[in-house]
């Protein structure tokens, strides 16, 4: 049996004043055919769960490129040609095969490409035939098009927020792929839209219990696969908004229930998911209070994951002038900053610019005498068995306050983000992370408490008053009942 696979992702933040084009990725991720490393990344899973099938010789694998760029603004035309060309030029070289095997992220847009993903696996479609079984990976951050239902035979999505089961995602999707390849199954797809669009974390109720559901259901055999797509409210696309995917066995009618009783009760969620979201005064004010350590503060809003800088200076400014001790701030995004720490050396103390360059909306810069703590030649951290680089990057000191800065845009994952630059959390108060929800897994071991702090900026945050062209449906906050004829 031949199975192509490749991994092309992206999330595009429609609303950032970034732009993203080749070199972010060639940053961020790019594997050439052959050169993916034995380690998974957050959408290439779909590589190493094809390896270890390969290895067995079930399959004859042909791996196509596999790319990554952390999450920013909208890709421009010309990247998102060459990377699709890129891939479906080596489907073609490879045919004929019997399964396709695409690890993506489902939100990416371009310049004149609302849809990437799906008019991906609609030409794949097309060059692997009819006959070719399709398997996909999302992460539940996307947009799910009728384009990519029609064209693929298996959609898998991360059911975890923060994502921590990338890989068994992976792994299912090549599973259910291969099984529909070798005739075993027949799956049938039904999906409900459950317009609304909302902050789901799965490591709290009520979403924990929905995506306990989710996995009892497909334990039990009665569905093959049952996916929620959250949608990505900072990607202005027609297809905006929660979905639920329920995959059977032949049986439509049942996957048609069932996605229609989770998606009814996921849109019962609405406004009732998210964490408490402080100010920055008030979470780190609350911070300081605290009895233990260390406590972690977010930054949901100032996330390089949801594609902004990450270079917001509000937080910084807010705890400089609450006089705080013992605080850790990760990261800033300041190369120009990093590129003069790592000029000055380890020990220097100079007068230093940093932050606040990418957005009127992110804070002034912060002007002040700092002193050099650390300089780390391509830094990295973990997302459980992946490595994300930070490029360059340095600590400096102000004050009590320390700030890592980096030059390759990241969300906080873990807490070796600092740890790997040489500070000990132990022995701070109080750790700001640019995060929304990802850094829980990891940081919630270490934490004595977690606070979320909402502070406006880049991020369009508010969907009841963002102003989106594409997007036609009513969807929830948008409209009050979006749908009352259909739920009642």
């Amino acid at each position: 049996m031949r199975v192509f696979c490749a991994s092309i992702a992206t999330e595009t933040n429609t609303f950032s004043p970034l732009r993203t084009d080749f070199a972010d990725f060639e940053q961020s991720f790019y594997a050439a055919p052959g050169a993916h490393p034995e380690t998974p990344t957050l959408c290439s899973a779909v590589f190493p769960a094809l390896r270890k099938r390969a290895v067995t010789g079930e399959i004859d694998l042909i791996e196509g490129t596999a790319t990554w760029a952390e999450p920013g603004g909208l890709v421009n035309a010309k990247t998102w040609a060459h990377l699709r060309d890129e891939v479906l030029d080596q489907l073609r070289t490879a045919v004929p095969v019997d399964a396709v095997v695409l690890g993506l992220h489902g939100a990416m847009i371009a310049d004149g490409t609302v849809d990437c993903e799906g008019e991906l696996i609609e030409e794949a479609r097309k060059i692997a035939g009819p006959k070719a079984k399709i398997g996909v990976s999302f992460d539940p951050h996307s947009h799910l098009s009728q384009k990519r239902v029609e064209n693929a035979d298996i959609i898998t999505v991360f059911k975890e927020f923060p994502h921590t089961d990338f890989v068994e995602t992976g792994e299912a999707c090549v599973n259910l792929t291969l099984r529909a390849a070798h005739g075993d199954i027949s799956p049938a797809i039904s999906v409900f839209d459950a317009r609304m669009i909302d902050v789901l974390p799965t490591s709290r109720a009520p979403m924990r219990g929905f995506v306990d559901k989710m996995i009892a259901l497909e334990q039990s055999g009665e569905v093959l696969s049952v996916s929620a797509i959250h949608g990505f409210m900072a990607g202005d696309s027609p297809d905006l908004g929660a979905k639920i995917i329920v995959i059977t066995d032949n049986d439509a009618s049942r996957a048609d229930r069932i996605a229609g009783e989770l998606g009814r009760e996921l849109y019962s969620f609405r406004g009732h998911t998210k964490p408490e979201f402080l100010s920055a005064k008030h979470a780190l004010k609350a911070a300081r209070a605290s009895d233990t350590g260390p406590v972690v503060v977010a930054d949901v809003w100032d996330n390089p994951g949801g594609g902004v800088a990450g270079d917001s200076t509000l937080m910084l400014h807010e705890a400089i002038s609450q006089n705080m001790t013992s605080v850790v701030f990760g990261t800033i995004w300041d190369p120009m900053a990093v590129r003069l720490c790592h000029a000055a050396g380890e020990g220097a103390v100079l007068d230093l610019r940093f932050g606040g360059k990418t957005s009127a909306h992110a804070g002034h810069p912060v002007d002040a005498t700092v002193t050099v703590i650390k300089n780390q030649r391509n830094a990295v951290q973990s997302f459980g068995a992946s490595i994300v680089p930070l490029g360059d990057s340095s600590v400096v000191r102000l004050g009590g306050i320390e700030v890592v800065l980096n030059s390759n845009r990241s969300q906080a994952f873990s807490p070796d983000l600092f740890t790997n630059l040489g500070i000990d959390i132990t022995q701070r108060k109080v750790l700001v992370v640019k995060s929304t929800n990802h850094f829980h897994g990891a940081f919630a071991e270490v934490a004595a408490e977690i606070i979320y702090a909402a502070v406006d900026g880049p991020y369009p945050n508010s969907p009841a008053t963002t102003k989106y062209r594409n997007l036609t449906r009513s969807i929830w906050p948008i409209a009050e009942h979006p749908y009352e004829m259909e739920l009642s």
